[in-house]
């Protein structure tokens, strides 16, 4: 017998991006870490987009230049010096790459324009606060002098939530306002200043025997895919929602009191559990995207760590319906919520299959012999988070469910191999587009009695374009419905043929009937569509206190939340 041939591997970049260059910018993550395409991935691409092993031979543009750009800074120079004051010389950064690097967020449009050198919306100056006194100061200079402020977290945003259009200054809140300000184990609740890590959150919490003598450890429960690589104050400025939220909520249920700088003045709510003294001015602020002032600090729930109380399970369903009226059945059956909760349609089963290794063991073998058929067949996994007794009693009921509607059930190891790329496949971004492949996301949420034209709807526009990966699952479940998240491959690189794309599919959610984002929140990029989906007299309201609070407009200002776009750039569907 002839020896077998080794099948082709694309030489994947795999270095550290040059210093300084637009690569280390767009890079997802650490810049010494990646995650490549497996076999099975690589080649469902090349069947998908007719493409070769020689297509994976020659790169697209790879942004490994160096910054290099002339835009001028049209503060004063006494303004400069003012800033300087009040931060010191070295908390004022007006260097090319510094400017630069807080400019742009981690959506695809972001990256593309980075791949090209394509450099907009930036501030003249990067400032790194040092404390709550030093954003009061800057705040109040700026209304004065009509400066425009933003403010820069962890930079994952995927709305071009923190892009400079107005120019001014960006307020880096990773450097300093990083700390720890009260550890309340009486209430269990911990406050922190906006630029927190996540990591550092859980770390943090995790240790609090040992950092704050307490009696156990803890966790905050809200890990979002870009939990390495995002901060607290972007979380809770978005609505964010992790991937545990089914149990432990979205950031708005955690979140318990806030303190915001404004031009008006300050904002502090108190850390009751529950108040009925008016509307809430914590669900007014959560959600402002920097639009109403800057996010100092806030107060956050904690709950016991209690990992060994996790149980994983996996189950394939026949059937789309079938598995969609499984999980309202368990989101509905009131004894508990699993804190993992994701249910993949049959593209994404089919993605999965390959991504994680299933495709092609005992597992996969074992489906196909009873009728789970690829194209149709649905993944569903998760784990639970809670007491011992309270996660048995989850899973028992899961169980009973989904074999009442016909699933097999696939064990843990499912979840597993989810679970170790669960922050990891934002790394394959940069692969895929170095040979042209496009891959981005949209999420919305929707009811169950909308679900599966919702689901059909979008889906449809979404591979009306020829050769395109159109991935959807629901990963944040409720009695009442559940987020749906679209995940989009296609052999695409250039800007305009991918914003209008983009467009389609949130003209598609707005035809649909679903909300225009779940957790991603709005930003500039879908602000276009929210007044549309929530109404004008709604909008007169955000309208009303962005007056309130900011009535200069120096706020991140530049479309964020539809605030301040004109008539002609606001997009309505059409029947």
């Amino acid at each position: 017998m002839g020896k077998k041939e080794t099948e082709y591997c694309p030489k994947w970049y795999e270095e550290a991006p040059p210093e300084n260059s637009y690569r280390s910018i767009l890079k997802w993550g650490d810049p010494k870490e990646f995650k490549h395409p497996n076999q099975g991935l690589y080649k469902l691409m090349k069947k998908t987009f007719n493409m070769t092993d020689e297509d994976f031979k020659t790169t697209e543009k790879m942004g490994l230049e160096k910054v290099d750009f002339d835009r001028k800074i049209n503060l004063s120079e006494q303004q400069i010096n003012t800033f300087k004051n009040i931060v010191g010389n070295e908390n004022v950064k007006s260097d090319n790459y510094s400017r630069l690097q807080i400019a742009y967020g981690k959506t695809m449009l972001d990256l593309m324009r980075l791949r090209e050198g394509i450099v907009e919306n930036i501030p003249d100056l990067v400032i790194h606060p040092r404390n709550k006194e030093d954003i009061i100061k800057i705040v109040s200079f700026c209304n004065e002098e009509k400066i425009p402020v933003y403010v820069y977290g962890g930079g994952s945003s995927v709305t071009r939530g923190v892009e400079c259009i107005n120019g001014g200054i960006s307020l880096d809140m990773r450097v300093h306002m990083n700390k720890v300000i009260e550890f309340n184990e009486t209430n269990q609740t911990i406050t922190v200043e906006a630029g927190m890590s996540g990591p550092d959150l859980e770390k943090t919490l995790n240790n609090a025997k040992s950092l704050f003598n307490a009696k156990r450890a803890y966790t905050c429960g809200h890990f979002p895919q870009s939990f390495e690589y995002s901060c607290v104050g972007g979380w809770v400025v978005t609505r964010g929602a992790g991937q545990n939220s089914t149990y432990f909520g979205k950031i708005e249920d955690i979140v318990v009191s806030q303190e915001y700088v404004t031009p008006a003045g300050i904002i502090k709510t108190e850390a009751y559990p529950a108040q009925a003294t008016g509307p809430s001015i914590d669900e007014i602020m959560m959600g402002s995207e920097g639009a109403f002032g800057v996010l100092i600090s806030a107060t956050l729930k904690i709950f016991r760590y209690m990992p060994e109380n996790q149980r994983r399970f996996s189950y394939m369903f026949k059937t789309w319906d079938e598995a969609l009226d499984a999980a309202r059945e368990i989101m509905q059956g009131q004894f508990g919520y699993p804190s993992v909760f994701r249910l993949s349609d049959p593209e994404e089963t089919d993605v999965m299959m390959k991504l994680y290794g299933v495709e092609g063991t005992v597992i996969d073998k074992a489906l196909n012999a009873k009728g789970y058929k690829s194209g149709e067949r649905c993944m569903f996994l998760g784990f639970t988070d809670g007491e011992s007794a309270f996660t048995k009693v989850i899973k028992r009921n899961v169980h009973k469910i989904c074999k009442i509607h016909g699933a097999m059930y696939t064990t843990g190891y499912v979840t597993k191999g989810w679970e170790k790329g669960r922050f990891k496949d934002p790394y394959m971004r940069e692969d895929l587009q170095d040979y042209g492949l496009m891959i981005d996301t949209l999420e919305c949420s929707v009811t169950w009695d909308t679900m599966k034209e919702v689901h059909a709807g979008v889906r449809s526009y979404c591979k009306s374009r020829p050769n395109t990966i159109c991935m959807t699952h629901m990963s944040h479940v409720y009695p009442q419905g559940a987020n749906l998240y679209f995940i989009f491959i296609a052999k695409m690189n250039t800007i305009d043929e991918y914003l209008n794309y983009q467009y389609g599919i949130l003209d598609n959610i707005q035809k649909y009937g679903a909300a225009m984002s779940h957790h991603h929140g709005i930003g500039k990029m879908t602000a276009p569509w929210l007044e549309a989906q929530i109404g004008k007299n709604q909008m007169d309201v955000f309208r009303s206190l962005k007056n309130h609070f900011d009535p200069n407009n120096i706020m991140n200002p530049g479309g964020t939340l539809g605030l301040d776009l004109k008539a002609e750039d606001k997009r309505f569907v059409k029947e």
